[in-house]
């Protein structure tokens, strides 16, 4: 059996913006990762939160093994993953004001500590108005979105801005409008979106700068060891014994 022209096509598609992303957001990933190092050591709390299918690059940093275990998910119910019913009321509920300010107010979040909020469009109500609001409790706020978006697309938030207006600091994956790399004779939708596999690694190559600032400050970044490895779970136990307080998805 041949292989498959067009799944080559993908990895192509996919490396092509993996490449693009580490030669042109560079600087911008290295601030998110001294700004997270800069929270850690003034003994702040880190926080992400996506929507729907951007969800999933912010689970992908919380209580993972190699992760900083401070990395906490900030949950907006019914718009976290596609397992809410009707899947479509989480599209809806991205739209809704009010909605974000209600989850800010009754999280743990506070002014000093860093919120990370990824959004493919930053266009939703949702996204727009929880980084305003987070920067308006004193929080940092990076946000991850392609800015593509914001000069093709119209915001469905009141104010008329995208997520990138309202961060400290945005971090570009460089996706095109649509979310699909390939189209092909016979196949009517453009389809193999590539944004989870970009914005994920957008997410850790932040993580692994600001491991590489702490270290710099001579702080050992609070990481997580696998479980599946021969002292995997004393370490783990140690981390999260003496970081207690800012790590919430225990409790």
């Amino acid at each position: 059996m041949s292989d498959s022209k067009l799944a080559g096509q993908f990895f192509d598609a996919a490396i092509g913006l993996l490449q693009r992303v580490r030669d042109e957001e560079a600087a911008s990933i290295a601030a998110a990762g001294a700004a997270i190092a800069d929270t850690v050591e003034a003994g702040g709390r880190l926080f992400a939160y996506g929507a729907g299918h951007s969800s999933l690059a912010a689970q992908d940093v919380v209580y993972r093994a190699g992760g900083l275990a401070l990395m906490n998910l900030l949950t907006v119910p019914g718009t976290t993953g596609v397992d809410v019913m009707p899947a479509t009321l989480g599209s809806a509920l991205e739209r809704v004001d009010g909605l974000a300010s209600a989850v800010l107010d009754s999280s743990p979040a506070a002014a000093g500590d860093v919120l990370v909020i990824i959004s493919l469009s930053g266009r939703n109500a949702l996204p727009v108005e929880m980084a305003q609001n987070a920067r308006a409790l004193g929080l940092k706020v990076i946000g991850v979105t392609s800015v593509a978006y914001a000069e093709s697309t119209r915001s469905r938030h009141t104010s008329g801005g995208f997520l990138r207006d309202h961060c400290d600091i945005v971090l570009d994956s460089k996706i095109a409008i649509g979310d699909a790399e390939l189209t092909a004779p016979g196949i009517e939708a453009p389809f193999a979106p590539a944004s989870t596999v970009v914005t994920s690694a957008i997410m850790q190559s932040m993580m692994a700068a600001a491991s590489e600032a702490l270290v710099a400050r001579g702080i050992e970044p609070p990481l997580l060891r696998s479980g599946n490895v021969d002292g995997g779970h004393d370490w783990n136990g140690r981390v999260m014994t003496e970081y207690r307080e800012r790590i919430f998805y225990r409790h």
